[in-house]
Formats: C-alpha cells, structure tokens, sequence
C-alpha cells in the first residue's frame, strides 16, 4: 500500500465496506459500492484508451459521480482535472487545452457549451455524458459506460508520486493547474485533529476504529476544498453528505435529515443566505457540532450571527491554499474587521521578508506567508510562476502564499490579505478583506467587493460593489458606517450597486467583474 488515494480508499473500503460512503439526494452508496461503482468507471477510461500519467476532466455538479469520477482516474495512475461548470466556451477552451486533458465527464446540461467547444480541443478525444442520452456523436451515456466493465480491481500498482492536480484561481486571471504528488498532497491536507499517518495502513486503522460522523461540505467539487474535505471524510471512515446545487432551504432540510455532525462552507458568500435561511427556523440542527469555512474567511458579524443561531457548534476559520494545505486556524475573537490571526497548527509556516528571510516575532517586519514541507511541487505548463512561487532558499524549498502578513510576539501570525488584491492609494496599502468585512457589518449590505479605479493624483481610489439587503443604502450612510471603523484613505470612495454579486461557485469574489463594474460606476 503507498500513499496514494486510490490504494487508501481500497484500504478502507476492504475495512469497512458495508459503512456508508457517500449520499447525496435519494442516492446512498457504501464503500465497498463506491468502490465497486469507481472500478468500473476505471476499467471504461482504460478501455477509451486513457493511460497513466493522461488528464480526466470533470466537468459535474456535485453527486456520487464526481466522486467516482476522482477514484476511477487515480485508480488508473491518470490526473484528474476540475472544470468549472460556470465557465463559457473561451474559458472552456482554455481550460481543456492548458490542462492536456483527454476524456471528459460533463453533465448533460452543459451539452451545447461542450459541443461549441470540444472540436478546438484535438487532444480530447473522449467524452461521457453524466444525467442523460447525449447529442454529442461519439459521447457514451454514464450508465452505458459503467454496464459494460467489470466491478472488480485489477489495476497496475500505484505510487505514492502519482500526480493529482488541482485547477484553482481566476479571480484576477485564468486559472492555474496546481500539481501536488499524491504523498505530499495528503499530509498537506492531513486533518490536524489526528496525529499524520506514519505508514499507509495507519490511514486505513483511523477509518476502520472511526465513529459514525456524518460530514457535509457544500462547496462544489470544482473546488479543491470540497475534494480536500471528501478525501479527509473518507479516511475518518466517515459519510460524505453532498448537495448537488448549493441551495441553503435544501442543505438545512439535509443536514437535518441525514444527522450531520460536521459542516464544511467557503465563507461569508454561503454563509450568508444560510444564517438568513436558518433564521427563519423550523429545522433540526441539534447533531451539528461544527461549521468550518476554509477557503475563505467569515467575517465579525457573520461568524457572531451564525453562532448565535448556533449557539451549541464550534465556528472554525480555517487558514490555507491550495498550494499550501490546511495550516492554521484563526485565533478565538479574530476576525477581518478586528485584524485576522492565525495560529499555525502544522509545522514549517512561517511570514518570509523581502529577503526571503524569515520575520522575527514581534518586529512588526511586513513579509508573505510561506510554508515549507509539505507542499505543491508546481503548475501545470507554467514553469515561470513555479519558480516566482516556489523558490528555493538555502536549499529549502517554500512556498510563498501571497499573503501579507507579519508575526506577531507570541508566535500567532498576523494576516492583512492577499498582496495581489492590495489597492495603493496614495502610497498608502489597503487590503480589500477588510473594507468588504467592515461594510457587510452595515444592516443594507448584502454583499460586498472592494477593488479599486484609477485616480490622477493618488493612483487609485477605493471602489465598493455592493449588493443591497432590502433598500439600497445611500453612499453617504456607507461612508459614516466605514468611518467608524477605517482609516480615511481606506473608505470607498465609489459606490456601485448591483442586484446580485458575482462570484465562483465556491463563493470567492470575481474581482476582474467587480473592477468592471466598479469603473463603469465612476463613468470610466
């Protein structure tokens, strides 16, 4: 057995093959079923010709496909690739052309995009339709895939090198394929609750002594959290509860229905309408005992609304990338609006200066976060940002996140936010977390996206998107409400309103829409 997914999914589910691996809708299937689901689909991709080593793009809402989709490529040492379901054909075809992908599974209603866009993609020569009969010639129906194969293994060994790639970005620019070797990828994202696996076995013993715990993330699988988060599921030996569609009625009647214990979100975008929805009340929530956000973070008065709705489960910030892993957890009464700290519960992460030299506790010497270890190794067909990203220092190699931060006396770390978002106003730094934290706390705001337009005299100026909740408040109320809490230069000084905000499927903010918008407000 290696360190490689597919052999400890195996493991597990030779262990505990009759535990339930995953439900989602009316669909339950156990692991020894998944397995046996995720064998076939394997044997079908070897049958098209797809070998070790080649791409396996997922274009899916969440559901058990997706996951025996992720399974069957590293059951047969491929790669698999998330596609975004919102993408248009150019970003399509981006995606399938940078990735190298060579099969496809897409669900049938994003049949007219695919079939616009496959024909300038030459190297993705086989397609699987996923929900429904396809139109595309030459696509084979899911089922009809599955009908054909065998359910048992029989597959070449694997290594603990195999390659598991993760698609992540777009907020500023197209997406990146970042690669990790399945070892390092899941003690990156080992769950820091449990001491990391010594030897493989290690994994399938934790799954095997496991307790019944239900968990739920409800980001799409397009997301690397969600995928971390099922992976983590599995190898507790837990149930993986998915959401199809993020729909806050639905997830609440779910969570109730299915007992979660264990609640996975990606900040205040789902948090939001959730709080709004369980505040309408009539819902069971007493098996819940944790709702974490990863990816992103909750602001101040989110994080105290949901807790007062729930005032029985623990609220967890959790601080990583998808390059880095899961490597800290914010600090009791730490929010964006009140400064963001984090406490580092992995090993190797540290804030490194201009120098690329680590910051001493308490000088208040502004650097980037970095982690060294376990890490990516780098991205997809993009050999000059690895090497901005990943430098090599005193023979150790490191990670540089991008966020900016310091270290603070005692050891906790300091974040301001990500320096690629950074608005210079006037030779002053704005991080654009925080201004959107200290607006969402006005009772009008929905949602809200700071960027930036461009001044004569300062450079830039603050610019706000906000979505409204009920009546749309004025510029000048914004401005009072912000004043309180910022600095002068770091209020907005544009207001755009929209009836909806735009963002990825994950909640992460479209800020290349929000500057946009954002100009057109200031008559640019």
């Amino acid at each position: 057995m290696e360190y490689n997914h597919a052999d400890l999914f195996e493991g597990v589910a030779d262990a505990i093959g009759d535990r339930v691996a995953v439900v989602c809708g009316d669909r339950r299937l156990t692991y020894a079923e998944l397995d046996e689901h995720a064998n076939r689909l394997a044997h079908h991709l070897e049958s098209a010709g797809v070998r070790p080593g080649q791409h396996v793009a997922m274009q899916l809402y969440n559901g058990v496909e997706y996951a025996a989709a992720l399974l069957a490529a590293l059951k047969i040492r491929a790669v698999p690739i998330n596609v975004n379901y919102r993408y248009v054909e150019s970003e399509l075809l981006y995606i399938y052309k940078d990735s190298d992908s060579v099969a496809l599974l897409y669900d049938v209603e994003f049949e007219d995009r695919v079939a616009a866009t496959v024909p300038e993609a030459p190297k993705l020569t086989h397609l699987i339709a996923v929900g429904g009969a396809p139109s595309i010639d030459g696509a084979v129906p899911y089922d009809e895939a599955l009908a054909a194969q065998p359910g048992t293994r029989g597959f070449p060994a694997r290594s603990a090198d195999d390659t598991y790639i993760i698609y992540t970005g777009g907020t500023t620019g197209m997406p990146k394929g970042v690669m990790w070797s399945t070892e390092q990828m899941l003690l990156a994202f080992w769950n820091p609750t449990f001491p990391r696996p010594e030897k493989p076995e290690d994994v399938v013993d934790l799954a095997r002594n496991g307790g019944p715990m239900i968990m739920m993330p409800i980001a799409p699988l397009m997301h690397g959290a969600a995928q971390m988060a099922t992976w983590i599921a599995w190898f507790m030996g837990a149930t993986l509860v998915y959401a199809r569609k993020f729909d806050a009625a639905g997830i609440w009647r779910t969570i109730e229905r299915e007992k979660v214990n264990s609640l996975t979100i990606t900040g205040d975008a789902m948090a939001i309408p959730m709080a709004e929805e369980l505040a309408r009340g009539g819902y069971d929530t007493s098996s819940l005992l944790a709702f974490v956000s990863t990816g992103a973070i909750l602001t101040g008065t989110v994080r105290d609304r949901i807790q007062g709705l729930l005032p029985n489960t623990m609220i967890l910030d959790r601080f990583g990338s998808t390059e880095s892993g899961s490597t800290a957890e914010a600090t009791a009464g730490s929010t964006p609006e009140k400064g963001l700290k984090f406490a580092p519960d992995v090993e190797n992460v540290t804030v490194l200066d201009d120098a690329l030299q680590p910051v001493k506790p308490g000088s208040g010497v502004i650097g980037q976060v970095a982690r060294t270890g376990y890490i990516a190794h780098g991205y997809y067909n993009d050999p000059e940002k690895t090497a901005r990203t990943f430098p090599v220092v005193d023979g150790k190699r490191w990670l540089l996140t991008g966020d900016i931060a310091t270290v603070e006396e005692d050891g906790t770390i300091a974040v301001y936010g990500r320096g690629s978002q950074a608005i210079n106003t006037g030779g002053e730094k704005v991080f654009p977390e925080e201004v959107e934290a200290v607006l969402k706390g006005h009772p009008g705001v929905y949602d809200a996206v700071v960027t930036s337009v461009p001044d004569e005299r300062w450079g830039n100026r603050v610019a706000a998107v906000i979505q409204p909740s009920g009546e749309r408040p004025s510029a000048e109320e914004l401005d009072a409400h912000c004043r309180k809490e910022l600095s002068g230069y770091k209020v907005p000084r544009v207001y755009a309103f929209v009836p909806e905000m735009k963002r990825s499927p994950a909640g992460k903010a479209d800020y290349r829409w929000a500057k946009q918008v954002a100009g057109e407000a200031d008559g640019g």
